[in-house]
């Protein structure tokens, strides 16, 4: 007997951006009424397979059917016209435009005279929102309510077309509990009317309890495609983090090993801190000549916290202390006074400076005290670069070379640089490693090792566990913003830190 074809198929697709793939033979089908979960690690191909989708880019290769037609769209609008709806993680309303407007946005109601029917229009936006349980003047601009209203409106927007293929994308990352159970409500109500729902979200609660099936990408493949209740959350992190799920469970305690290397007085304590709609009550300390990792899936809020305690983001509850102290960094600058140095994960756009030296780029923080006047002292700084350049090993033809021009392992290899000609107390570490090759990563992993050694207290962002096993002497894992799991020593392994990140304790089962 023929099997009946998916309602949406993608297949085969592939599609890159200048020589960098960011789809490879990736695919994607969805049934007619079924909540289809798309998740996977930062940069696994999700969004580009929306993007290619709903026609905000062209794909380079492959086919995609839909409703049983051949489906191309050169646009979102075109897309939406044709039954497709994505409802965006980042908000794309007009904020000084009202709420009925936006809902209405390019499908105004008229009356007979060739005006806006603004009475109709109220009315029919007051009667969708009741459906989603928001209770706000219709008449005011967007803009002046929350940014779980506003997700409201634009999630009620998109299901009003009628579309046969909704596709929702994080939306319920500004949401509380009450939202989240108006919307899974929804979501359910569009399912009974066989409509068809692609479900992207990093909370693994929420992929249980209202999606079907799930497709898994990782590295612009899709690597698994499971009904959810054949694969368990642990089944799920080892597959989208790339590890076999039985050499996790026979995964022994870390490669490190203390040694005889001491560790100093405790340098930061974060104590129940909440930040935002992503961190809830985070803790965590590091003390000098250690490095403490910071693991979770994407979106868990390590970001969110370590910029929290460099001052780029304020925490609404908790304490952070440095040193003993009590701190409230209310911007970066007060941060790197204190002692704290900060490598980002967007190296490039929250980095480097690409059009500047590796002499501009390496002594960017230190600037202030090289100058006098406004006349920076340039002897000083060419001396401090040419050390750095000697003593980390950064590989470029003069201190006068664009940063550009380097590879991605001494791009970073420069800012870690930048903090270490400030003599810092402690350096948080973004993401190290991320996008550079095999050979520079492990030139970076030992760099970080001898910095500790030296006496630098580390705070390490990973999404690899393999580099949290091997180089954490502590480890802290996050899940939906919370800390669950302090792990120490030889407890460190892959079983544990997966655990955490799945269930929220450090057991595998």
């Amino acid at each position: 007997m023929a099997t009946a074809e998916p309602f949406l198929s993608m297949r085969g697709i592939d599609k890159s951006f200048g020589n960098i793939p960011a789809l490879t033979g990736a695919s994607l089908e969805v049934n007619e009424g079924e909540v289809m979960a798309l998740i996977g690690q930062n940069g696994a191909g999700k969004s580009t397979m929306i993007k290619v989708l709903n026609g905000f880019c062209r794909k380079d290769a492959g086919g995609i059917t839909f409703n049983g037609e051949t489906w191309s769209a050169s646009s979102p609008e075109m897309a939406q016209r044709g039954g497709v709806s994505t409802i965006f993680q980042e908000i794309n309303l007009i904020p000084f435009r009202t709420v009925t407007e936006n809902i209405y946005l390019g499908r105004e109601l008229k009356n007979r005279f060739g005006l806006l029917d603004l009475r109709r229009m109220h009315d029919g936006a007051r009667a969708l929102l009741a459906e989603f349980d928001v209770d706000v003047d219709v008449r005011r601009p967007l803009g002046e309510f929350s940014t779980a209203i506003q997700q409201m409106v634009a999630i009620a927007r998109a299901v009003s077309f009628e579309s046969r293929l909704v596709i929702m994308d994080e939306p319920t990352s500004s949401l509380d509990e009450h939202e989240v159970a108006v919307l899974f409500e929804t979501i359910r109500r569009l399912k009974a009317k066989r409509v068809a729902v692609v479900f992207v979200s990093h909370k693994l609660d929420e992929l249980y309890a209202v999606c079907d099936r799930v497709t898994v990408m990782r590295d612009g493949r899709t690597v698994a495609v499971s009904p959810m209740s054949e694969m368990s959350k642990l089944q799920l992190v080892a597959t989208m983090l790339g590890r076999d799920l039985a050499e996790v469970r026979r995964a022994g305690a870390t490669a490190f090993t203390e040694g005889t290397r001491a560790i100093g007085e405790e340098l930061l304590s974060v104590r129940d801190v909440a930040v935002g709609r992503r961190v809830h009550d985070a803790s965590l300390s590091v003390r000098r000549g250690e490095i403490v990792g910071l693991a979770g899936l994407l979106g868990a809020g390590r970001t969110e916290t370590a910029r929290a305690i460099y001052g780029a983001g304020p925490h609404e509850k908790g304490e952070i202390r440095l040193l003993g102290k009590k701190t409230d960094f209310t911007e970066p600058v007060d941060a790197i006074r204190a002692g704290i140095g900060f490598c980002s994960e967007d190296r490039k756009h929250e980095g480097i400076i690409p059009g500047m030296s590796v002499r501009e780029n390496l002594t960017l923080a230190l600037l202030p005290a090289l100058s006098r006047a406004g006349i920076v002292d340039e002897a000083r700084q060419r001396e401090i670069v040419l050390r750095f350049i000697k003593e980390i090993g950064i590989k470029c033809s003069s201190p006068e070379q664009r940063i550009r021009e380097l590879s991605g392992g001494n791009q970073q290899k420069v800012l870690l640089a930048r903090w270490l000609c400030m003599n810092p107390k402690l350096l948080i570490l973004d993401e190290p490693t991320r996008g550079i090759d095999v050979g520079a990563k492990a030139e970076i992993q030992r760099l970080i090792r001898k910095l500790a050694d030296d006496g630098l207290g580390v705070l390490m962002i990973s999404s690899e566990i393999e580099e949290i096993v091997e180089g954490a002497d502590r480890v802290f894992v996050l899940r939906d913003g919370r800390t669950t799991v302090e792990l120490d020593g030889a407890a460190i392994t892959e079983p544990a830190v997966m655990g955490a990140m799945a269930h929220g304790h450090g057991d595998v089962e």
